[in-house]
């Protein structure tokens, strides 16, 4: 396993403001990081092309180029595009944190700057470069086996990845037990709806493997997530929102770089599908593209089933476990926030009938906090 020390990564900091600066430094390196302080977003480039950072912080307001425009011409670059920017700004506006993810930024830190909310960002998305260099260590590992054309990921190479995604979920859910519900129950819709004669023309057996494995992924993306958002008890602001949504693309973009060695296998295209889509809703009001209807991917559509029904059956920071009547009942009439309109009616219909089902694998693996369908 390719080591990656958290502790002495190298941050490149971009701020024209030295107050800024000094307090970054010493935030920084109090946690034994390498910090390289620069004034402008010309310094940085020339900087970084030198020796590239493991992640940078960018400032917005800068005389010159801008930081939008800095991180531009980071993207455009194939040797610096990887590196995470984290922008820092005195606005709080959410049209400024949208362009800074439009332009390619993977987070965003307010001035004026508290020091635990710095390292908890840092910190997440080290964590995120590390999972993109082992995946990339793990595509060179397999070459070999590309060159003599083996097509399928093994059950082994599988198991990595699955146990990739865990690494997110074990930061709310030390069990990971999220993951294995969610499986279990994606195979018991994709067999059902292959009994109903359902989508004949795309689920087969290899379907349902597909998804019992892929289904992991869907929120692989999470650990990119800040947990000040993640685990936060209350309710999220619009900011807040928005970090979390990022999410789904952050999953899909960690399984593109898998996708680059393998791309005509079904798993991997299928990870990437519900990673991206689990959050998309029937009738257009989902999230990241707006999909609605058979847009959706089939996967994503019945992943996005699976999931609504183990988050309101598990305890949540923001809420309390419900009941598998309750649970079945705001599934199959709503409740103000989710609503039948948003899933794919006839997954719907085959959660319907296979509700006791997904009792028991509730059950299964973890206890119920009370109720019985």
């Amino acid at each position: 396993m390719i080591q990656f020390d958290f502790q002495s990564a190298d941050i490149l900091i971009v701020d024209d403001t030295p107050a800024d600066l000094r307090i970054l430094i010493e935030t920084l390196s109090d946690r034994g990081h390498r910090v390289r302080p620069v004034l402008d977003g010309k310094s940085a480039l020339e900087v970084a092309l030198r020796e590239p950072p493991m992640l940078i912080l960018l400032d917005i307001n800068m005389p010159g180029m801008s930081g939008y425009d800095v991180c531009r011409e980071f993207k455009r670059d194939p040797r610096l595009a990887d590196i995470p920017i984290i922008f820092l700004s005195a606005s709080a506006s959410v049209e400024d944190e949208v362009r800074a993810f439009a332009v390619g930024g993977a987070d965003y830190v307010t001035k004026p700057f508290r020091a635990d909310e710095v390292n908890a960002r840092v910190g997440a998305h080290l964590k995120i470069r590390q999972l993109m260099v082992e995946l990339d260590r793990h595509n060179r590992n397999l070459e070999e086996m590309v060159r003599i054309q083996v097509r399928e990921i093994s059950e082994s190479q599988i198991a990595t990845i699955v146990a990739m995604a865990k690494l997110s979920e074990y930061r709310d859910d030390d069990t990971g037990s999220h993951i294995l519900r969610v499986q279990g129950y994606c195979r018991t819709l994709a067999r059902r709806l292959a009994a109903e004669g359902a989508f004949a023309s795309t689920i087969d057996a290899a379907f349902i493997g597909n998804i019992f494995q892929a289904s992991a992924l869907h929120d692989i993306g999470k650990i990119g997530i800040p947990d000040s958002i993640l685990l936060k008890p209350g309710q999220l602001t619009v900011a807040e929102v928005a970090i979390m949504k990022t999410h789904s693309m952050l999953g899909a973009r960690t399984l593109a770089e898998v996708m680059k060695a393998y791309p005509g296998n079904a798993f991997v295209r299928m990870g990437m599908d519900v990673a991206r889509s689990h959050h998309e809703r029937w009738d257009g009001s989902g999230y990241p593209d707006g999909l609605a209807g058979e847009a959706i991917p089939l996967s994503a559509r019945i992943v996005a089933l699976a999931d609504l029904y183990d988050a309101l059956r598990s305890k949540r920071p923001y809420k309390p476990a419900f009941d598998a009547e309750k649970t079945y009942a705001i599934i199959t009439e709503g409740d103000g926030r989710t609503s039948p309109s948003h899933l794919d009616p006839r997954v719907l219909a085959a959660f319907k009938a296979s509700a006791v089902e997904f009792e028991a694998t509730f059950r299964e693996l973890q206890e119920p906090v009370s109720g019985l369908l």
